[in-house]
């Protein structure tokens, strides 16, 4: 797919097999361990995993300030890419801006793919805006930068919980 203008792109390689990286997204209790900008604990975690399903989730901050947030599934191929609008919430589950910026896309499509290499995974997320005015693509284009620091902080807890996740699974 082509690097389209205003695309996130990230990618980073798992010592983890696929369908391990695979369960971790998509099984709500192994989510709940890993997901979210490092220092954040998930506190709350529902997941509906289908097409049109939901996974909606609640994150506590370092200084104890609460974050609500939902994937809505739109495409989900197993072990292979899982395609999602993203965007943040309310407790209900209704979308809301951003807590920290009135001028951030409403909604980020998602598309992370999963590429096993033996024991190895590769993962790479593409996000982009969706329905967005130019001035949202202009703040999501600025905000690259800053999206890598959260996701390699988010990559990095995944890793943790790969890791943990590999010492404890049988084989």
């Amino acid at each position: 797919m082509p690097l389209l203008d205003g695309d996130f792109v990230i990618t980073r390689v798992f010592d983890a097999p696929r369908d391990l990286v695979w369960k971790a997204f998509t099984e709500s209790a192994r989510l709940a361990r890993w997901w979210g900008p490092k220092g954040f604990t998930v506190f709350s975690c529902k997941l509906d995993l289908r097409p049109g399903g939901l996974f909606h989730y609640g994150m506590r901050a370092p200084d104890g300030g609460e974050m609500w947030g939902k994937f809505v599934y739109r495409e989900i191929f197993a072990t292979g890419r899982l395609v999602f609008v993203a965007s943040f919430s309310d407790a209900q589950g209704g979308t809301t801006r951003h807590p920290g910026s009135a001028s951030w896309p409403l909604e980020v499509l998602n598309t992370v793919t999963f590429s096993g290499q033996g024991n190895r995974t590769s993962l790479t997320l593409r996000g982009s805006p969706v329905n967005a005015a130019d001035d949202e693509r202009r703040i999501f284009g600025a905000g690259r930068d800053g999206m890598r620091r959260e996701f390699t902080g988010t990559w990095d807890q995944l890793a943790a919980y790969l890791e943990l996740a590999r010492r404890s699974e049988p084989r």
